[in-house]
This record gives C-alpha cells, sequence and structure tokens, in this order.
C-alpha cells in the first residue's frame, strides 16, 4: 500500500510570517495537532500544539506578536505520494515525528500521520511500532 492511499489530501499550511496566534486559532478549527509551515509551495517546517505549548505559551510569549518562525521545527523530514506506508513508518520512527508532510514535484501534496497508519487494519503493527520508538519515556524534573 502507497501513502497516497491513506494521506490527509487537503492540508492546511501556514506562512512562517503568522503569527502563533494564528497556527492555534487554524488548530482548532480544523481539529488538528500539527500544521506544516511553508514558503510558497515548499515546507520550511513544521508546528505542533505541543510547539506552542512549550516554546510559546509556557515561556510566557505574546502569541499574537510571535511568529511561527520562532517555534517550528524547521527542515522537516518529507516522503512522496509513491512510497510505501512501512517506509513512511519506518521514517516516522526513526526521526521519531508523529507525521510526514508529502511532497510531490516540490509541492505539499498530503499528510500522512500515524493516526492515519493506525487504522488500516493490515498496518496496525507498523502504527504500534512506530509510536513505540517515537514515545521514549523520559523521567520529568521535579
Amino acid at each position: 500500500m502507497k501513502v497516497q492511499d491513506i494521506m490527509t489530501k487537503c492540508v492546511v499550511s501556514l506562512n512562517a510570517e503568522d503569527n502563533v496566534e494564528r497556527a492555534a486559532q487554524l488548530m482548532k478549527k480544523h481539529n488538528i495537532g500539527a500544521i506544516p509551515v511553508c514558503n510558497g509551495d515548499k515546507v520550511i517546517g513544521i508546528v505542533t500544539d505541543r510547539d506552542i505549548a512549550v516554546r510559546s505559551s509556557a515561556e510566557g510569549q505574546n502569541s499574537q506578536k510571535q511568529t511561527v518562525r520562532e517555534i517550528m521545527s524547521s527542515n522537516p523530514v518529507v516522503g512522496d505520494p509513491g512510497m510505501d506506508i512501512e517506509d513512511a513508518s519506518r521514517i516516522m520512527s526513526e526521526r521519531q515525528i508523529r507525521r510526514l508532510p508529502i511532497m510531490e514535484s516540490n509541492n505539499l501534496v498530503g499528510l500522512v500521520s500515524l493516526g492515519d497508519i493506525a487504522v488500516e487494519p493490515n498496518l496496525q503493527e507498523k502504527a504500534e511500532e512506530a509510536l513505540s520508538n517515537i514515545s521514549e519515556q523520559t523521567a520529568p524534573e521535579i
């Protein structure tokens, strides 16, 4: 099975100069936890709800003035629509990421998440394996 068979094709994106408040509003509106950040059609980063919580809110930043560029993860790993789901799952596991932007001819055409993989009955084991590798336990600092 190929990534194009399960990826989300209608992807919301942000510009790096958009503010963090806009990112949060789009996440709420579309019920999503991550948004690719683009310069034109090129993906230059990804911002997650966790980025907003940890790199912005917890630091006391003004979400109306802080740009997405300041909190995004830069140079995200990307895949292509024709790649096997097993390869996408392996990449996500190795790079410890939950979402993979999908590019074709230098254009953002989709996003595949562990959730997309997990809902496919014959791929649940791959999703569980990837999630296990991504969710390494760490002791909280007290």
